[in-house]
C-alpha cells in the first residue's frame, strides 16, 4: 500500500504561485491515476487535478488553466504547479490515488492565499 507525504504549502498573496510536492512511500509507476485533492474549511474534500500513467491530465473547472499536475515516476513524486492563486484556493491539499484509498491519506499541506 502506497502512502503519500505532501509538502510545499504556505502563505502566498493573490496572484502568486506555489509548487506542491507529493512523495510516495512506494513505487508510483504501478499506480494508474494519482490526484491532488483539497479541502477548504467547512467544505468537503474535492479532486482538483489528476494525472494518469500515460501522463494525460484532467482538472476541475475551478483550477483549469492555473494548475498543472505532473509526475516523476523515477522519483515517486507527483507535483502540482499552482499559478494565479486566488483566496478561494485556500485549503489543505492532499494527494492520493483516484479513486482514493482511505488508508493512503497523508497529513496534507496547507495553502493560504491572502493579502
Amino acid at each position: 500500500q502506497v502512502r503519500f507525504v505532501e509538502s510545499g504549502g504556505g502563505l502566498v498573496q493573490p496572484g502568486g504561485s506555489l509548487r506542491l510536492s507529493c512523495a510516495a512511500s512506494g513505487n508510483i509507476f504501478s499506480l494508474n491515476t494519482i490526484g491532488w485533492y483539497r479541502q477548504a474549511p467547512g467544505k468537503q474534500r474535492e479532486l482538483v487535478a489528476l494525472i494518469r500513467r500515460s501522463g494525460s491530465a484532467n482538472y476541475a473547472d475551478s483550477v483549469k488553466g492555473r494548475f498543472t499536475i505532473s509526475r516523476d515516476n523515477a522519483k515517486n513524486t507527483v507535483y502540482v504547479q499552482m499559478n494565479s492563486l486566488k483566496p478561494e484556493d485556500t485549503a489543505f491539499y492532499y494527494c492520493n490515488e483516484v479513486p482514493f484509498i482511505v488508508r493512503s491519506w497523508g497529513q496534507g499541506t496547507q495553502v493560504t492565499v491572502s493579502s
